[in-house]
C-alpha cells in the first residue's frame, strides 16, 4: 500500500483512532488515580488515627498530672466555692471639685481598710481649659468588695463600670494536690538518700532534692497567691474632673474664612457655567417657534 493510500485510510478512520487513544490513557492514567484517591483517603484516616492517639495520650497524662486537667478551675463536688473579682470603675467629677472627690477616695480606702496600691494624678492643658484626671488601683477584702464598690460608685457620675468574677475552686484543690504528691515524692528522694552508699547516687539524689524542694515552693507560691487573690478582690478605679464649657469654643482662623469664601464661589461658578448652554438653547429655541409663528 502507497503513502497515499495509507494517510487516506488514516483520514477515514480518524474517529476509530481518536478513541484508541483515549481507552489507552484511561487504561494507563486509571490507575494512578484510583491509587492517588486511595492514598488520600488513607492519609485522611491516618490522620484521623494520630489525632485520636494524641487525644488518648493527652487523657492519659491528665490522669497522671492531677494539676493539668481541660476543666482545672471546676470542681462540682465542692460546696464551698473559691472566686476571685476583679472590677473597673470610671467617674466624672463636677469641676472644682476633684480634690475634695480624691479626700473621699482615701477616707474609703482607710474606713474598709483596703489598700492603695498605685496612684497617678495627671492635670491636662493649661488654664481654664486644664482638667485634673486620677487612676487608682486597690485591694479590698473579698468581704467588703460589694461595699466599696457602692461607696466609690458615690464619688461623681459613673461613666463606666466593668466586673469580672472567675471560679477558681477547681485549680485551688488541683495545686493542693499537686503540691501533696511532690510533698511525697521528696519524701521517697529524701529516704533513698539516706540509704544510698554511692557517692555518684548521693549527687544525683541530691540535685533531685534540690529540684524538687524548688518545684515544691513554685506550687506553694502559686497556691498563696491565689489565696490572696481570693481573698482580697481587685478594683481599678479612675476618675476624672469636668471639663470647661468653653474649651471647644476659638474664633475662627482667617485661612479658614478664606477657603470657605472660596470654596463657595467655585460653587457659585460650576452653577452659572452649567446654566448657560442651557439658557442659550432655549434662547434660541424661542426664537426659532418666535420666527415660526410670525411666518
Amino acid at each position: 500500500m502507497s503513502i497515499k493510500k495509507q494517510f487516506a485510510t488514516l483520514r477515514d478512520n480518524w474517529l476509530m483512532i481518536v478513541l484508541g487513544i483515549v481507552v489507552l490513557v484511561f487504561i494507563s492514567g486509571g490507575n494512578g488515580v484510583v491509587n492517588q484517591s486511595f492514598d488520600s483517603m488513607k492519609n485522611l484516616g491516618g490522620a484521623s488515627f494520630e489525632r485520636g492517639y494524641d487525644g488518648m495520650i493527652d487523657s492519659e497524662m491528665m490522669d497522671y498530672y492531677p494539676g493539668a486537667s481541660v476543666s482545672g478551675d471546676f470542681a462540682p463536688e465542692i460546696e464551698e466555692r473559691k472566686i476571685t473579682k476583679t472590677s473597673s470603675l470610671s467617674t466624672e467629677i463636677k469641676r472644682g471639685e476633684f480634690g475634695a472627690a480624691e479626700e473621699k477616695l482615701k477616707n474609703i480606702v482607710t474606713s474598709s481598710g483596703a489598700y492603695l496600691l498605685n496612684e497617678r494624678v495627671n492635670r491636662n492643658g493649661e488654664g481654664w481649659k486644664g482638667y485634673f484626671y486620677g487612676s487608682y488601683s486597690l485591694k479590698v477584702d473579698t468581704n467588703k468588695y460589694d461595699s466599696v464598690v457602692a461607696q466609690l460608685k458615690e464619688i461623681g457620675e459613673v461613666q463606666d463600670f466593668n466586673e469580672n468574677a472567675l471560679d477558681v475552686t477547681g485549680r485551688y484543690e488541683n495545686l493542693e494536690v499537686e503540691i501533696g504528691v511532690e510533698r511525697t515524692r521528696l519524701a521517697r528522694y529524701m529516704e533513698m538518700y539516706t540509704n544510698a552508699k554511692d557517692v555518684k547516687d548521693q549527687i544525683d539524689l541530691n540535685d533531685r532534692i534540690f529540684d524538687q524542694e524548688r518545684r515544691i515552693k513554685y506550687l506553694e507560691n502559686s497556691l498563696e497567691n491565689l489565696d490572696n487573690r481570693i481573698e482580697y478582690s481587685s478594683i481599678s478605679f479612675s476618675m476624672t474632673e469636668e471639663r470647661s464649657e468653653w474649651t471647644d469654643i476659638a474664633l475662627v482662623k482667617l485661612s479658614e474664612l478664606v477657603r470657605g469664601f472660596v470654596d463657595s464661589l467655585n460653587v457659585l461658578l460650576h452653577f452659572v457655567f452649567g446654566v448657560i448652554p442651557w439658557v442659550i438653547v432655549g434662547a434660541l429655541s424661542w426664537l426659532v417657534w418666535k420666527k415660526i409663528r410670525s411666518d
